[in-house]
């Protein structure tokens, strides 16, 4: 069994809202995050899928303790972050690295680029300066670049090559996770394709794990072994990647997927389209979050929070519908939406 890198425990995360000036008092909260539970395992790469404002972000703050959780917990390699030691703290702020969505405003301009793969030695690791530089340079050969850049400035790079240097920089102290926040969204459609590949030749290589945070399906599916699909600040289904986009059981899920981009132009596959806006965070509705947009939903979905349920082997589902109905009357939705 590959050994479960990070887990969170029904992480939450509430921004309070306040009201007055001089005397201002907590009045509402945000649920920015409410809940949300996961695993990474050594070498896997574990997708945060949702629209704008679901809390994939914020999730991924938590994990690399730029936001304290409100409540929950997470344990790396079975140990609760709570209760590390400044020591076992150092190591993890160490072992757990994030690339950046944009290349052009996440590395120092007034750097060259050998100080900024290099910085994270520096303050992390007693190492002596000509050791420092030779693992920098190492470091530049296997993202794909030549030693001698280490001398040069970010500006002096095209997008796909400030992507690399960040990936060096990340890889510096051997991390054993990385959180990808967006890593190609921002980069030409040329590029894209070889920045990925070199993520997936790194994670090979070293057996390193990833939390990515994607809106591109298409990356999503390239790049994950596991997805999670966040709505409105909670995880309503999680699955293997391919299991996942051939059979999706959330409704939500259905929808994302067929308002993707199709990879064959020539399906005439129905997309649906849902009625309404994501209700805001700030007073979500009651029972099912979703509810209110769901074409199929029932009396008890605006009543009842639903539980996430194992359906299929590793994959799980927080929807009454999937709770209730039989597999016969599931396909049968399915086929309806089907044209």
């Amino acid at each position: 069994m590959t050994e479960v890198l990070l887990e969170a425990q029904s992480l939450k995360k509430h921004f309070p809202v306040t009201a007055g000036f001089i005397l201002a008092r907590t009045v509402s909260s945000i649920k920015a995050v409410d809940g949300v539970s996961f695993i990474i395992r050594q070498g896997e790469t574990l997708s945060l899928v949702g629209e704008s404002g679901c809390g994939k972000t914020t999730t991924a703050k938590m994990i690399l303790l730029l936001e304290d959780p409100t409540m929950g917990s997470i344990l790396f390699r079975g140990k609760d972050l709570q209760r590390l030691t400044p020591a076992e703290m150092k190591e993890y702020r160490a072992s757990v690295q994030a690339v950046f969505q944009d290349p052009w405003s996440s590395l120092n301009p007034r750097l060259r680029v050998g100080s900024i793969i290099g910085e994270p030695l520096v303050v992390n690791r007693a190492l002596p300066s000509k050791a420092i530089q030779e693992q920098v340079r190492e470091l530049l050969l296997q993202v794909g670049l030549r030693p001698d850049h280490d001398d040069l400035y970010p500006h002096e790079f095209s997008g796909g090559q400030r992507q690399r240097i960040a990936i060096a920089r990340a890889l510096s102290l051997k991390p054993a996770l990385i959180v990808l926040d967006e890593p190609v969204s921002a980069l030409d459609v040329s590029i894209r394709a070889q920045i990925m590949n070199l993520l997936k030749d790194l994670q090979h290589q070293y057996g390193l794990g990833y939390l990515l945070i994607a809106h591109n399906l298409a990356t999503v599916r390239y790049m994950s072994h596991r997805v999670a699909v966040m709505y409105l600040g909670k995880i309503v289904e999680t699955a293997q990647t391919k299991q996942l986009f051939s059979h999706p059981q959330h409704p939500y899920t259905r929808a994302l997927i067929s308002a993707a981009l199709r990879s064959r132009p020539d399906t005439q596959d129905e997309e649906i389209v849902l009625p309404g806006e994501v209700p805001s965070p700030l007073d979500p509705p009651p029972g099912c979050s979703f509810h209110p947009r769901c074409s199929n939903a029932l009396p008890l979905c605006s009543k009842t929070t639903p539980v996430p349920r194992e359906q299929e082997r590793g994959h799980w589902v927080a929807c009454h519908l999937a709770e209730t109905l039989t597999v016969a009357t599931r396909a049968t939705i399915s086929a309806e939406e089907r044209p």
